[in-house]
């Protein structure tokens, strides 16, 4: 099950847009960055997740 979040508006308007940056999530620990980024992926062909916390090398 995934609850909405506020950044979901915000990731929405970077979707739309022409011409954007690559994406960064930063934030506090347990507050869902990770589900919210996957279920995001999803709305994508291709999607690639690099967690630099499981990997820091």
């Amino acid at each position: 099950m995934y609850i909405e979040r506020k950044a979901d508006i915000e990731l929405e308007k970077w979707r739309m847009e022409t011409k954007h940056k690559p994406l960064l999530i930063r934030g506090a620990r347990q507050v869902g960055k990770t589900k919210t980024i996957r279920e995001f992926g999803k709305k994508f062909d291709n999607f690639i997740e690099i967690n630099f916390e499981e990997s820091p090398r």
